[in-house]
C-alpha cells in the first residue's frame, strides 16, 4: 500500500470500528464472554496500541535510525498479517502496557473521542512522510519484532479490523 492508502485505510477501520462500538446498547458494551475483553475493553486496547505509533513518529526520522537501526527486508500487507497471525496461533498475548483496564459505559464517548484523535494525528504525521521514510526506518512491535514504519502502519490497519471482529462475534453469542 502506498501512503495515501494506507492513510485511507486507516481513517476508515478505525472509523467503522468507533461507530461500531458506538452502536453497542450499554449491555453489549460491558458484557464478557469465556472471560474474553468487554467491548469497552477492546477499544481501551486499541487505543493503547495507537499512541506508542503515533508517539514515535514525533521523533525525527534520523532519531529512528540510530534507535532501532534500517529494515533488512519489507513485507507486504499480507505477509505482515500472516507473521502477526502466527505470533498469535503461538499463543502470542498483548503486553502489561496494552492490557486494558476495567471500562465503564461512562468512558464509552470518551474513549471514541480520544481514538479519533489519535488517529487523525497519526494520519497527519504518516501524511508528512515519503514513501521511503515508511521503508527505511524501523519501529519496534512487541509481538513481531523489527518494523519499517510502513508495516507498523500495516499493523495498526489490520490490528483494529480484527479487534473489530472479536466485537463483532462477542456480540453473536
Amino acid at each position: 500500500m502506498k501512503r495515501q492508502e494506507l492513510i485511507e485505510q486507516l481513517q476508515n477501520n478505525h472509523q467503522a470500528f468507533i461507530e461500531y462500538i458506538n452502536s453497542l446498547t450499554d449491555e453489549e458494551f460491558l458484557v464478557s464472554h469465556h472471560a474474553k475483553w468487554t467491548a469497552g475493553q477492546q477499544l481501551q486496547h486499541i487505543c493503547l496500541s495507537v499512541r506508542p505509533v503515533n508517539l514515535a513518529l514525533l521523533l525525527p526520522t534520523f532519531i529512528l535510525r540510530l534507535l532501532f537501526g534500517k529494515p533488512k527486508e519489507k513485507r507486504t500487507y499480507e505477509e505482515l498479517v500472516k507473521a502477526y497471525q502466527n505470533v498469535l496461533q503461538k499463543g502470542g498475548k498483548a503486553g502489561s502496557p496494552y492490557i486494558p483496564k476495567s471500562v465503564g459505559i461512562n468512558q464509552k464517548q470518551k474513549l471514541s473521542k480520544d481514538l479519533a484523535k489519535l488517529i487523525a494525528s497519526l494520519t497527519e504525521k504518516v501524511a508528512k512522510l515519503s514513501e521511503d521514510d515508511l521503508d527505511n526506518h524501523i519501529l519496534p512491535h512487541p509481538l513481531i519484532g523489527k518494523t519499517s514504519i510502513r508495516e507498523m502502519l500495516y499493523f495498526t490497519v489490520y490490528h483494529v479490523k480484527h479487534h473489530h471482529e472479536q466485537v463483532v462475534n462477542t456480540r453473536k453469542i
